[in-house]
């Protein structure tokens, strides 16, 4: 099946949804809670102020963005899997791996992909995603998170609209939570940030399955360049 033809969401298998829930939980380590994603610098700058404001921004990053460009690979990464074919995922790999403005976008790609891929391969067993990743360092690459947790999710019996939602509603959710203590925003307007962004996340889904690997691409150049100064920032809570 073509991601153009992908069902909608039915019946999710118990075991794999707890599964899913588990690697996209704020628990699981992978290290999410140290990145912002250039959000630090953004409310230093004073472009990031108010609960609107950091909506409006998280909205940019799911639709101009990391979303834009992270949904596809995730996308292309399920269907890889489930056909089982490893070279077409370590392609992926390949291809996710130059897919990042600044060096701390890449950090916060690699460290959470090796991060994932290291502790699913200590929990549980998955050989595609041990041979997909063994395979990238034979080619001196690292892995992306959303391509890792693309091929753990095709194996689970949890369907790709699913699995896409709950990984951009973790994205979201991640950026929210650095907002609520950099702001700072009280835990009841952060959680009505996450509670605002659902249609973000729905349209960030729908774009990603519907977009050809080949139409793949992004333009969030202010969100690159909160990432660059964020890199020279003179205090940091975050690491991008």
């Amino acid at each position: 099946m073509s991601i153009k033809e992908v069902a909608p969401a039915g019946q999710l298998d118990p075991a794999g949804l707890m599964r899913l829930m588990t690697w996209l939980g704020p628990s699981f380590p992978v290290g999410a809670y140290t990145y912002s994603h250039g959000v630090e610098y953004a409310i230093e700058d004073g472009r990031v102020h108010t609960r609107d404001s950091v909506i409006a921004w998280i909205e940019g990053v799911l639709a101009f963005g990391a979303g834009r460009i992270d949904g596809v690979l995730f996308c292309q990464a399920y269907e890889a899997a489930k056909q089982g074919d490893l070279d077409a995922l370590v392609e992926i790999g390949i291809d996710a791996d130059c897919r990042r403005g600044t060096a701390e976008m890449a950090l916060e790609a690699t460290a959470q992909g090796r991060a994932f891929v290291s502790t699913v391969s200590q929990v549980w067993d998955d050989p595609l995603l041990d041979g997909w990743a063994a395979s990238l360092r034979g080619v001196d690459r690292l892995p992306s998170y959303p391509v890792a947790v693309g091929i753990a999710a095709a194996g689970i019996g949890v369907d790709l609209r699913s699995a896409l939602t709950a990984f951009f509603h973790a994205m979201a959710a991640n950026l929210v939570s650095s907002a609520v203590r950099l702001v700072p925003l009280g835990q009841t307007d952060g959680i009505r940030a996450v509670a605002a962004l659902e249609k973000a996340v729905e349209m960030a889904v729908e774009r990603a399955i519907a977009t050809e690997p080949e139409d793949i691409g992004a333009c969030a150049p202010l969100v690159d360049w909160t990432s660059m100064k964020h890199e020279t920032q003179y205090t940091r809570l975050f690491r991008s």
